[in-house]
């Protein structure tokens, strides 16, 4: 089969021919249709492959299924399904507790293999890792069961692909992370898939005042589409004075980063309320720290947390967030800014580092 491949640091993903093994008993052989370039995929490209080479990305993918493991019961040849980049167990301490994103199996996602340290993909003999769970940049992949969600037969994957690491990451955020409530105030740092996302939870959680920022003049006038009720242009005005402007020197209930930048994560808890939530949605890869006076936190009562994924189960929230499309209460559509074929993702990473439209999906296979 073919993949897109990271072969060296600092050089374009190459296509390649790769083999891979049949799906053991508890996992599912996917032909990967669509898949979405995320941010992430970026960062680990831009990290040449963060000690993972050969590594084939792409985790935002919807495909078909073609093989399933003798264990399999939920899905079956010929199935339309969503993949997640992290598949629970179901079984530990953390999925006990519906907490699927701290299951060891999910956090396994990291290291670009299965639990046990294998890989189902290889190339003359050498591992070629699985980036982030799926490798939704090849033709085919193997997922464990819990690591798909069967979807109706009419479903576009193109479409829905978006819903597999944005979607669940922005909008879950919302619902699950914070717990947005009717009438609160958001502040969104970063407007791409993932911010965008964030704003149409906020929309939809019934938030009463939505402020974006972005840099990029084209994203902060789409974020009124998906519900934005108030845009900053950080390289014009100071966001937290801006933020306190509009909220009557309050501050917002629940600031979200959604950019990835540490130094966000401080403009955020500044532009928050007494009492009120910063939610660290973004990745900020280059280890960046950001300083926090605790007696600040102590004295405020303001809250700090994370959202991996938002929060999500795969199993509960995907068929909900499906449902919220086809109600017309989440515009897949319009997120989708760029289409390109698989030979050509080296320009669609392109899109992703020049802050070029909100997303850009990867025609896979037709």
């Amino acid at each position: 089969m073919k993949a897109a491949v990271v072969t060296q640091p600092d050089q374009p993903l190459v296509i390649q021919d790769i083999d891979i093994e049949e799906p053991r008993a508890t996992e599912v052989l996917v032909r990967i249709h669509h898949c979405g370039i995320c941010h992430s995929d970026l960062s680990i490209l831009d990290l040449g492959g963060a000690g993972q080479l050969p590594v084939i990305l792409g985790h935002e993918a919807a495909g078909v299924i073609e093989t399933i493991g003798s264990d399999v019961t939920s899905v079956t040849p010929g199935d339309k399904v969503l993949l997640t980049p992290l598949a629970p167990c179901g079984q530990c301490y953390w999925c006990s507790r519906a907490e699927p994103t701290g299951c060891p199996d999910a956090q396994s996602f990291t290291s670009g293999l299965r639990p046990d340290g294998t890989s189902p993909f290889s190339q003359e003999g050498t591992c070629v890792h699985r980036g982030l769970g799926v490798a939704g940049f090849s033709e085919m992949t193997i997922v464990p069961e819990s690591g798909v969600v069967k979807l109706d037969p009419d479903t576009p994957l193109d479409i829905a692909c978006v819903i597999g690491c944005a979607v669940q990451t922005g909008v879950g955020a919302v619902l699950n992370s914070a717990k947005v409530e009717v009438g609160a105030t958001i502040l969104v740092t970063g407007l791409g898939g993932i911010g965008i996302s964030i704003v149409q939870g906020a929309r939809i959680a019934g938030a009463g005042k939505i402020i974006v920022s972005d840099p990029v003049p084209e994203r902060r006038e789409a974020a009124f589409h998906f519900g934005a009720t108030h845009s900053i242009n950080p390289q014009e005005d100071d966001v937290v004075t801006k933020v306190l402007q509009e909220t009557k020197s309050i501050g917002v209930d629940y600031a979200f980063e959604a950019a990835g930048v540490a130094s966000l994560v401080d403009t955020c808890i500044n532009a928050s309320r007494i009492g009120g939530t910063t939610i660290i949605v973004g990745a900020d890869v280059s280890l960046s720290t950001v300083p926090i006076l605790p007696v600040m936190i102590a004295t405020t009562g303001k809250k700090i947390i994370g959202s991996l994924l938002g929060d999500c189960h795969p199993q509960r929230d995907i068929p909900k967030f499906v449902n919220l499309w086809k109600s017309g209460q989440l515009d897949l559509e319009a997120m989708i800014s760029h289409r390109v074929k698989l030979e050509e993702i080296n320009s669609g990473f392109d899109n992703v580092r020049e802050t070029n439209g909100i997303r850009t999906v990867v025609e896979v296979a037709s």
